[in-house]
């Protein structure tokens, strides 16, 4: 069977274990692997802060996501192969709230760390009973404060073999940004931050965060005054070279703690009602200059663009990576079903693969790729097939350590204000892109 009818298989079924799939502007070789059925009637197992579905240690890959009955399910393979174990775990999320996802953590040791079922609810955090299992101790908690109403938790390896972990506390236009960090020598969890951006009871913050190669971390972020997305504003920006403990603008210019909205660094002015997004995401390119996935729409203009906003260690710039021609507008709380994805990127030197799904692709997954920063932008749509509400997540261990380009796919769908839709469970697969 040739490369052609595999992907019309993929495109009418979905139910390929492993096949090739057709790239339309840049020669990328893909593949899938499938996992097991997951919960599809949300956009849960595929919102873009899930900042870790999948996670890699030790020539081993894991996966996270919800079941078809909203159990917590964890996969490992050996990286290479397409055999994967499948684990059910005895926990269960609210499924019905795009909001509750899954976030997945490996420490030094191999043990796997996992977050699951917020959205200003009680912590729900448990680990692996042994290095590489697939099995979950019980629930427990971090450092015992501030863990009564968590949202939005992602954990951050770092290269000192310590671990972060970062959540909001509070809500949706009045909360803060909590850091906790864990000792694989002790195995015990410290607060390091109790109050990194300071909503001051106002406004919060969405933010997106990545750790460099060099180990500096890197996050950005926009406010939002109320719970109404369309009051996100301004594309915010702050550094740490020690871990988390001290940060810093990108001149240098040390930030006194908590950083609120008269002390941030506004990396790009955007108003509100922009049709701004927020928790996008970041990286940082070997120069160890920061670039910050987005997109919003122009004064005057009624079409949103993706856009990447980058400092390229003198000042800040921003480029158009493609040009809409379909208008949309952000308005309301609550989950959106919104025709195009937030995006997802990672660099290597001066390339930039930055991942995305748009209506006007037919809902595929698509990347833009730029192999330089005077080069225009190339898209490639990687599946021949609609992935519906979906949003990208990436394998960051794989990347860093062997610049490997694995993607979390599953076509999911998603009712406007966190409305179920009746679309039924549907593969996982692991994407796997080449050049």
């Amino acid at each position: 069977m040739n490369q052609s009818s595999l992907a019309k298989i993929a495109g009418l079924v979905m139910m390929l274990s492993a096949g090739t799939l057709a790239s339309s502007a840049t020669d990328f070789k893909t593949s899938l692997s499938k996992i097991a059925p997951g919960y599809s009637a949300t956009s849960v197992n595929t919102a873009v802060f899930r900042s870790s579905s999948v996670v890699s240690h030790d020539g081993w890959q894991y996966a996270s996501f919800y079941d078809p009955e909203g159990f917590v399910t964890l996969a490992k393979r050996r990286i290479g192969t397409d055999n994967w174990e499948v684990r059910h775990t005895a926990y269960r999320g609210k499924v019905s709230d795009g909001h509750n996802i899954i976030s997945l953590g490996v420490d030094r040791d191999g043990y796997l760390h996992v977050a699951f079922d917020h959205h200003g609810h009680p912590l729900h955090y448990a680990r692996s009973i042994a290095p590489g299992s697939l099995s979950l101790g019980p629930l427990e908690p971090m450092v015992g404060r501030d863990e009564k109403d968590v949202t939005y938790p992602e954990f951050y390896p770092l290269p000192s073999g310590k671990m972060l972990f970062v959540y909001r506390s509070g809500f949706s236009g009045g909360g803060n940004m909590v850091i906790n960090i864990y000792d694989p020598d002790t195995a015990t969890w410290e607060r390091l931050h109790d109050v990194l951006l300071d909503g001051e009871g106002d406004r919060n913050a969405y933010w997106q965060l990545c750790v460099g190669d060099d180990s500096t971390i890197h996050l950005s972020w926009v406010w939002r005054e109320t719970w109404m997305v369309e009051t996100n504003h301004d594309l915010c920006y702050a550094r740490s070279l020690d871990g988390g403990k001290t940060w810093q603008r990108s001149d240098g210019t040390a930030y006194q703690l908590p950083i609120t909205a008269a002390t941030a660094e506004i990396a790009w002015k955007i108003p509100q009602k922009s049709e701004l997004i927020n928790q996008t995401s970041m990286t940082a390119n070997t120069a160890n200059h920061p670039m910050i996935a987005t997109y919003w729409r122009e004064q005057g203009d009624s079409i949103p663009c993706y856009r990447l906003v980058e400092n390229d260690g003198t000042g800040w710039r921003m480029s158009v990576v493609n040009r809409r021609s379909t208008p949309f507008s952000l308005s309301g709380g609550g989950t959106k079903m919104i025709p195009i994805s937030r995006p997802r990127l990672v660099a290597d030197g001066d390339e930039v693969f930055y991942i995305f799904r748009d209506t006007e692709r037919g809902s595929k997954v698509s990347m833009a790729y730029r192999p330089d920063a005077s080069s225009p932008w190339q898209i490639s749509d990687l599946t021949d097939f609609s992935v519906g509400a979906w949003e990208p997540s990436l394998d960051y261990d794989l990347w860093r350590g062997d610049r490997k380009l694995n993607i979390y796919v599953q076509q999911t769908d998603q009712g406007d204000g966190e409305r179920v839709t009746t679309t039924p469970p549907q593969p996982v697969y692991i994407l796997s892109v080449e050049k």
